[in-house]
C-alpha cells in the first residue's frame, strides 16, 4: 500500500532589510531539494514579525505569529530588526530573541566551516580544514536580564547573569551527543566547555555541571578552557576544535568571530534548538545599508535551510529529509569549489541572484545522479 509523503509545515518569517531578499531564493532551493529527495513535502506559512511590523502595527511580534510558529514543524527566519526602529526603552526590535525564550530554544548551534574555493581568511594552509561547531546556550546567561535590568538614576546599572542546572544539563548533553555524531563522521569527538570559571562563581558552577555530564559520555573527550584563551586560539589554530559549548553572551561574541573565519556573516548559518521546537536563520542581521540592492549573500540562509532539513530528518526519523539536507550542502560546496564565485560581501561581484543561480545549477546537476 502506497503512503502519501509526510508533509511538514514551515513557519517563515522573512523579517526586515535583506531578510526577504535571502528568504525568497531559499524557499525555491528548499522546494527543489525536497522534490529531488522525495519522500516528503513542505508547505510554508509566512508570518508577520519584526521592525517593519512594529512600525505598521505597533506590535513587533503578534500573538498569532507566535502561536503559528509554535505549532509549525520548524521555523525559518530571514533577519529581524532595524537600527533606527526601537522600543521606547531604546532596545532594538528582536522577535528572534523572543522565540528563543518562548519556545525554550536552549541550544544555539553555530557551525564554523570554511567552504571550498573561497579565499582564506587566515594565512596558515591548515585554515582550509576549519570545521567545528559552537554551541551557545540561548535562554539564560547574561541574556536572562533582557528587559529586566536595573538602572540606579544616572549612577549605576545592573544586569544579572543566570545559569541553572536544568538548562545546563540539557545544553551539555546536546553538545556531547553532537560530538558523538561528528565522531562517527571522522571528527575528534571532543567537547570543550568555554567559561570564566576562574573569576565568577556562576561559571565555576557551569563548569562543574559540565564535568558531571561528561562522565555520562565517557566515549567523548571533555575539556575546559577560559573564553579569552578560546578567542585567541580561534585565530591561532581553529582547525583544532571540534565542539565548543558556552554561555549565551560569550557564544554571541565567539560566533561572530567564527563567522569571520568563514569569510563573513553571509557565510554563517545557525539554528536555535529546544526539546520540541527549532528555528533556523543566517547569523547575519537585516543589513539595511545594502537592502534592495541585490547584494545580500544568501549562502548562510541556504545552509540554515540544510540544517532545518537535517533536524526534521532526525526528529521525525525521515531519511528523505536528511538526504535533501545533504543535497543543499553539497550544492553550496560545489557552487564555490572552483573559486570563481565570490560574493560581494567578500569583495567579489556576485550578488544574491548570482549565488542563487550557481547553487541551483549545482543542485539541478545532482538530480541526474539521484
Amino acid at each position: 500500500m502506497m503512503h502519501a509523503p509526510q508533509n511538514y509545515r514551515i513557519a517563515v518569517m522573512p523579517g526586515d532589510g535583506i531578510g526577504p531578499e535571502v528568504t525568497t531564493p531559499c524557499l525555491e532551493l528548499l522546494q527543489a531539494a525536497a522534490e529531488i529527495a522525495g519522500g516528503f513535502s513542505l508547505t510554508y506559512e509566512t508570518l508577520a514579525a519584526g521592525a517593519v511590523c512594529y512600525q505598521q502595527t505597533g506590535d513587533a511580534f503578534p500573538a498569532e505569529s507566535l502561536q503559528q510558529a509554535a505549532s509549525a514543524d520548524a521555523v525559518l527566519l530571514g533577519a529581524m530588526g532595524l537600527p533606527d526602529v526601537r522600543y521606547p526603552d531604546g532596545t532594538e526590535i528582536a522577535p528572534q530573541l523572543d522565540l528563543r525564550f518562548e519556545l525554550g530554544l536552549y541550544a544555539g548551534v553555530r557551525p564554523v566551516r570554511v567552504l571550498p574555493g573561497l579565499p582564506p581568511v587566515l594565512a596558515n594552509p591548515r585554515a582550509a580544514a576549519i570545521d567545528f561547531v559552537l554551541i551557545r546556550e540561548s535562554t539564560e546567561g547574561l541574556f536572562a536580564s533582557r528587559g529586566k535590568g536595573e538602572i540606579d538614576g544616572d549612577q549605576a546599572a545592573r544586569d544579572t547573569l543566570v545559569i541553572t542546572r536544568a538548562v545546563s544539563e540539557q545544553l551539555f548533553d546536546f553538545a556531547f551527543r553532537l560530538a558523538r555524531r561528528r565522531k562517527q563522521g571522522g571528527h575528534p569527538g571532543c567537547v570543550t566547555c568555554v567559561d570564566k570559571a576562574n573569576v565568577f562563581k556562576s561559571f565555576a558552577f557551569f563548569r562543574s555541571v559540565f564535568r558531571e555530564r561528561a562522565k555520562v559520555f565517557s566515549d567523548i573527550d571533555a575539556q575546559t578552557a577560559y573564553v579569552d584563551a578560546i578567542a585567541l586560539n580561534m585565530l591561532r589554530h581553529p582547525w583544532a576544535f571540534d565542539v565548543l559549548v558556552t554561555e549565551n553572551m560569550f557564544g554571541d561574541i565567539l560566533s561572530d568571530l567564527g563567522a569571520g573565519l568563514m569569510g563573513g556573516m553571509g557565510m554563517a548559518p545557525s539554528a536555535d534548538i529546544g526539546a520540541e521546537h527549532a528555528v533556523f536563520q543566517p547569523c547575519h542581521g537585516s543589513a539595511p545599508d545594502i537592502a534592495g540592492q541585490g547584494l545580500a549573500n544568501p549562502t548562510a540562509m541556504f545552509l540554515s535551510a540544510a540544517m532545518l532539513l537535517e533536524w526534521l530528518g532526525d526528529t521525525h526519523a525521515n531519511a528523505h529529509c536528511s538526504k535533501a539536507a545533504g543535497l543543499i550542502s553539497a550544492a553550496v560546496d560545489e557552487a564555490y569549489a572552483d573559486g570563481t564565485l565570490l560574493p560581494a560581501e567578500l569583495g567579489g561581484e556576485a550578488g544574491t541572484r548570482a549565488v542563487h543561480e550557481r547553487v541551483m545549477a549545482s543542485l539541478s546537476a545532482s538530480r541526474e545522479q539521484v
